[in-house]
């Protein structure tokens, strides 16, 4: 008898969340095991209410268009789950007759995919239960990258290097681009592929997983300033001083979901009171993970490539796994998809390795630049400048 398939969205979408449900959906379609493809309409949230989404029919011209939508083309949500929301969501699974479910997120997804598992273990439940890593922060383990963060690392890298050229063109302030990532700095880090091509790039890169020295922080601007007059700083969201502590106080927090303070203009304000000199923050926030036209080509391919991996492995009786990219070469760059176990994914933060920092812990190494440049999926926008905001 056939049976039914569910996909789930959680936590933040990426430029690339919509592309891993097109190729599920895809695999799904294709499938005789298959009666119906459903998709829960803003996450967990309205798997409980019974608010499913029927797919089985949407023609390809239709579904082709997840391919450049950005955000979450069925919704996704945050929600904080205990004991009771995972009964309730096997038995609505139960109801509706599901064999397989997809979940797509990040770490909070994969401890939710996870605990899933386990429940329809529990209840001894044939149902079919996997991963797709979905992420811009890159924070998840085991995977070389997951889907979501090589189109955020571009966007980061391409607002940098503009960011560059205006600061270069007219150098008369400190500028401090704040970058998303609350423990994990691979998007901060992202901001020095600015420099291919054209050769500028950040002053300074402040990432979370070094604790941060106000007074240092100013006496290397203070150095900065007596041979430039436009100075950019990328700083990460997620900042803590050596006791651990946000450099900002966070405006609240619930469950994993931290509303950071504003670290950019709490640096900038640094500049200013002490140094008595020009400075503004920048913050793009969520345009990050939600422009299309600055995504990259291979994030798209490899989103597909694990939604279809995800469905096949469930619909030939795996479960309890996330899908995870396996690098195979940087030059030329090759990379192929496996099964983890869940249990080595969930909550497990994957944080920016000591040797892709340099050593002051204000910058970036070449290795981590040799890792992160064929993920970007071709070149940057060249911004051919030729003045390099040295002191006027």
């Amino acid at each position: 008898m056939k049976r039914n398939i569910l996909m789930v969205h959680g936590g933040g979408p990426t430029a690339v969340i919509n592309a891993s449900l097109y190729g599920a959906v895809k695999e799904a379609q294709a499938s005789d095991q298959i009666d119906r493809v459903y998709a829960a309409q803003y996450g967990t949230g309205g798997l409980m209410k019974e608010r499913l989404i029927d797919l089985t029919d949407v023609p390809e011209e239709t579904l082709q268009r997840l391919l450049t939508t950005p955000g979450s083309a069925i919704g996704t949500s945050r929600d904080q789950l205990e004991e009771a929301e995972y009964e309730r969501m096997a038995d609505v699974c139960v109801k509706y007759n599901i064999g397989w479910i997809l979940f797509n997120g990040g770490n909070g997804t994969m401890d939710t995919c996870g605990k899933m598992y386990r429940m329809c273990e529990k209840r001894g439940l044939d149902i079919k239960v996997m991963g797709i890593p979905k992420t811009t922060d890159n924070d998840i383990a085991v995977t070389d990258h997951s889907p979501g963060f090589a189109s955020a690392a571009r966007f980061m890298a391409q607002s940098t290097k503009e960011l560059l050229a205006d600061v270069s063109g007219l150098a008369i302030h400190v500028v401090v681009l704040e970058a998303s990532g609350r423990n994990a700095g691979w998007i901060t880090a992202a901001s020095a592929m600015a420099e291919d091509e054209d050769g500028l790039r950040p002053d300074l890169i402040y990432l979370p997983e070094i604790p941060f020295d106000e007074e240092e922080y100013i006496r290397k601007v203070e150095e900065l300033l007596k041979t430039k007059s436009g100075i950019v700083v990328v700083a990460s969201e997620g900042l803590k001083n050596k006791e651990g502590k946000p450099v900002v106080k966070p405006i609240f927090q619930v469950g994993r979901s931290t509303y950071f303070g504003d670290v950019s203009a709490h640096l900038a304000n640094l500049v200013i009171q002490r140094l008595g000199y020009k400075a503004r923050g920048e913050k793009p926030g969520l345009l990050g993970r939600a422009s299309i036209p600055l995504r990259s080509d291979v994030d798209v391919e490899e989103a597909v490539l694990a939604g279809k991996e995800a469905c096949r492995a469930a619909l030939a009786g795996e479960s309890g796994k996330m899908v995870a990219f396996r690098r195979i070469s940087t030059d030329p760059y090759r990379m192929e998809p496996f099964l983890v176990s869940i249990d080595e994914v969930m909550m497990h933060e994957k944080t920016m390795p000591a040797e892709f920092i340099n050593e002051d812990g204000t910058g970036v190494t070449e290795a981590f630049k040799t890792w992160c440049r064929p993920l970007l999926g071709g070149p940057l926008s060249p911004m051919k400048v030729f003045v390099k905001g040295e002191k006027q």
